[in-house]
Formats: structure tokens, sequence, C-alpha cells
């Protein structure tokens, strides 16, 4: 508890950043939890897509979604296709971008501290008695407790970023995947409606 106190009054608002950041970074994560179709394999996609009745649950909500083209084709399911992408994507892309900013301000809060605490080493050695070195050991204190903070709080966040782009990747890759063998399957029944 000393350190929320020797760090002087930017531990507060690094405090609440920090808070904010791993509780965001912990919703995308239950998101991704939330929503695993992505991590299907690719031959048992290709087998779901070309027989959707072996799909559940999400997954065979987004085929019966996007396989249902009213008969207008490949526009419409890329159109489907285009809205899955954004209802999944959008959310991820947003709370991440907004998990990067939080982030980076992490380190910048610590320099911050570590500014204020020079101030009071310097006003420490402008005053003559014998409460200088007590002055400037405290303003050093000061500046190493927030800018250690700051980095302990981004470093690990900036993992949690990288797991969560990782995640946001795969899920996209999944999405395109299902683009592709769907307008595969609705050229392989043109063709076929064609020869007959």
């Amino acid at each position: 508890m000393t350190i929320l106190t020797d760090g002087g009054v930017l531990m507060v608002p690094l405090t609440i950043l920090a808070l904010t950041i791993y509780w965001t970074a912990f919703r995308l994560f239950f998101f991704f939890s939330e929503h695993k179709f992505y991590k299907v394999s690719r031959d048992r996609l290709m087998e779901l897509i070309f027989n959707p009745i072996l799909a559940s649950g999400e997954l065979r909500n987004v085929i019966d979604y996007t396989q249902d083209d009213g008969g207008q084709g490949k526009p419409q399911v890329q159109s489907r296709f285009a809205e899955v992408m954004n209802s999944y994507l959008a959310e991820v892309d947003t709370k991440r971008t907004y998990l990067l900013i939080l982030i980076t301000t992490a380190p910048l809060m610590g320099l911050l501290g570590t500014v204020m605490g020079m101030l009071t080493t310097f006003s420490g050695l402008a005053v003559s008695g014998g409460s200088t070195v007590d002055l400037i050991a405290e303003g050093i204190s000061e500046a190493l407790i927030t800018t250690q903070t700051g980095l302990i709080i981004a470093i690990p966040a900036y993992v949690l970023a990288t797991i969560i782009q990782k995640r946001r990747n795969e899920m996209e890759a999944c999405l395109v995947t299902m683009e592709a063998l769907t307008i595969q399957l609705y050229e392989k029944k043109s063709n076929y409606g064609d020869e007959q």
C-alpha cells in the first residue's frame, strides 16, 4: 500500500487506468470465448458449408443466414458475409483501438510522474536545511515508482492486445474462408443447373 502513497498523486489515475485497460482486455477475451465458431478447421468448415444440417449453434446460424440468398446468387452471398463480418469484427476493432490508446497512455502517465518527481527533487535541492535529503529522496522515489508502474501496466497489456489481434485475425480468416466456400457452392449449383 505504501507504493500508492509513495508514487504521488498520479498513482490514483494510474490505478484507474490499469483497471480500465484490463477490464477492456478481459471483455474482449470473453467475447472470443463466447463466439468460438471460428476455431473450426478448414476441412470441417468445408463439410459444414456443403452440408449445413451437420452444423450447430452459432456456426449454423451464420451458415443459414449467408446461404439464404433469395435467388440472387453471389452478390447477395457477399453482401450477407459483409454484414456478418461487420457485426463481429467492428465491435472487436473498436474495443481493441480503445484498448491500444489506453495502453499507450500508461507509460506516458508514468513519464509525467517522473517529471513531477524530478520537480520535487529540484525543489529539495533549492531548499537549504536538514530536510533537503528527505525531499530529494522523496522526489526520486516518486519519479521511479510512477515510471515503473506505467511500464508494469503497459507491457502485459501489449501482450494481451497482441493475443486479441491474433484471435480477431483468426475470426476474420474463418469468415473469409466461409464466404469463399459458399460462393464455390453456389457456382457449383449454377453450373449443375446449366448442365441440365
